[in-house]
């Protein structure tokens, strides 16, 4: 039995997908591609439990309430 535990499998998942669709290509920025991919989702997912509450979605998050604010205009997620 494996000590991973599923979103990391998930995520080795879809690398080797990324990896047969390339198919000779070389990859390119992939560690910033997979933190925007993930960022935004967990950004979301972190609002709607907080239903909006941006201090808490920080706190959930572990970050500032100002990095959050960053990172929802990064990703065109402000209100």
């Amino acid at each position: 039995m494996s000590n991973t535990n599923p979103l990391e499998q998930s995520v080795r998942d879809q690398l080797e997908r990324y990896f047969t669709d390339l198919g000779d290509s070389e990859p390119r920025d992939m560690l910033a591609m997979v933190v925007n991919c993930v960022e935004r989702p967990v950004l979301q997912v972190a609002l709607e439990k907080s239903r909006g509450n941006q201090s808490k979605a920080a706190e959930m998050l572990g970050i500032t309430r100002s990095t959050l604010r960053k990172k929802l205009l990064a990703h065109n997620l402000q209100p």
